[in-house]
């Protein structure tokens, strides 16, 4: 019975990158098991090939047939532990019955190629995966290297950075590395966009040394600092009050964040940059104000989704939420507390923002229907203006901020 399965990283110079024990390991299993090109690379092989197919779960019961019978060896791209298979496969047969030797990772070959250290570089995979979110995972980074698929590819990208202005990268492209065919070269950022690539690439944005881009810190930006309906005023939580309500929400990195009623986007902005590894869904039924929130967004570097509807409607095609915030209701509030409560996902948190005592009755009311618990405050701050070379204080109006908990 055999009771080791080999998971043994192959870069594209195939079986001749490979260490000698590593091509012992292959010649003397009976199965051979990964994806059509690490197999193609074994023509002489005499076992049985089974090629990775219909998803990792399918992969692993076809592996749980026959690795207890027979000598199995599983072949995978680069280091199986860098986005790879050999995690998902480590938990479901167990450490003490699976062996992993990586080969070198795209991503440290890629910048071998540029010859710059990458232990200070953020990694983003968006192999199968979406785009969306990665300007506030970027931001602020001065080396980035990307993972693409043949829906991200380099030239998505390139017109991802003109969307949000990131012109601050100089853009390193290789593609088929470590093969015979391997190209490395700088880009820039107009050819990106137009350029074909190989499908096998890896993308290194770094920031260039001259580059002068506002780097953003820290939350509740000035109220000025957003685009807002001009004359007429701008439909905005106020600084201090978001300060209150990005506290009470207490987001984690890879929250789910509604924001209802969104008008400028501001509170939308804002928790997507703490929620960089998260989504947030802004939702707005006033059509006028969806512009002042997509030039929040591409601003704040904040790649929220904008939602044009009227809550409820358009929560349901949305995912369970970590927190919500409510700073509109246009009249439904009562339905929208207790519709999000019975979406919010464990230790969940809804916060609104009141500014009438009618609301705020409802508001506590409906929290408490809805078996949360409901905390109220009051605020009211003044800001300090001049006057005659002097300051004087000029008071805001009074806000409820209320906040609700599951308690689970």
């Amino acid at each position: 019975m055999a009771d080791i399965i080999y998971i043994i990283g192959i870069g594209e110079d195939g079986a001749g990158g490979l260490a000698p024990d590593s091509l012992s390991k292959i010649q003397r299993s009976e199965v051979l098991l990964g994806g059509e090109r690490q197999l193609s690379f074994f023509t002489a092989y005499k076992g049985e090939k089974i090629v990775l197919k219909n998803g990792l779960k399918a992969f692993a019961d076809k592996l749980e047939e026959v690795w207890r019978e027979r000598r199995a060896v599983v072949l995978a791209s680069g280091d199986p532990l860098f986005y790879g298979i050999a995690g998902y496969l480590v938990r479901r047969f167990g450490p003490e019955h699976v062996e992993v030797i990586p080969h070198y990772s795209s991503v440290q070959l890629a910048f071998a190629r540029l010859g710059d250290s990458w232990q200070d570089a953020e990694l983003v995979s968006l192999h199968g995966r979406p785009i969306r979110g990665l300007a506030q995972r970027m931001d602020g980074k001065h080396k980035i290297a990307l993972l693409t698929d043949e829906i991200n590819t380099p030239a998505a990208i390139g017109a991802y950075l003109r969307e949000f202005g990131m012109t601050e990268y100089e853009i390193f492209v290789c593609e088929r590395l470590g093969g015979a065919g391997e190209v490395c070269r700088f880009w820039e950022p107009d050819e990106l966009e137009k350029g074909a690539f190989a499908p096998l690439n890896v993308v290194i944005l770094r920031r260039k040394p001259e580059a002068v881009h506002e780097r953003r810190r820290g939350f509740a930006y000035p109220d000025e600092a957003f685009h807002q309906r001009r004359p007429e005023k701008g439909l905005i939580t106020k600084r201090e009050v978001r300060a209150l309500v990005l506290s009470e929400l207490n987001l984690s990195e890879d929250a789910v964040v509604w924001d209802i009623g969104s008008g400028s986007g501001a509170v939308a902005a804002e928790c997507a940059r703490i929620a960089r590894l998260g989504k947030v869904f802004a939702l707005e039924k006033g059509a006028e104000n969806l512009p002042h929130m997509e030039a929040n967004r591409r601003k704040f570097r904040a790649d929220f989704e904008i939602i044009h509807d009227k809550a409820p409607q358009g929560l349901d095609r949305l995912p369970d939420p970590d927190a919500v915030f409510i700073g509109g209701s246009g009249g439904e509030l009562q339905h929208i507390i207790a519709l999000c409560a019975r979406r919010l996902r464990p230790e969940g948190r809804m916060v609104i923002g009141a500014i009438t005592i009618e609301t705020l009755y409802t508001g506590m009311e409906a929290l408490k229907l809805a078996g949360m618990a409901a905390e109220v405050t009051q605020l009211q701050a003044s800001r300090g203006k001049p006057i005659l070379g002097m300051t004087r204080f000029e008071g805001m109006n009074p806000v409820y901020v209320v906040s609700g908990r599951r308690q689970d």
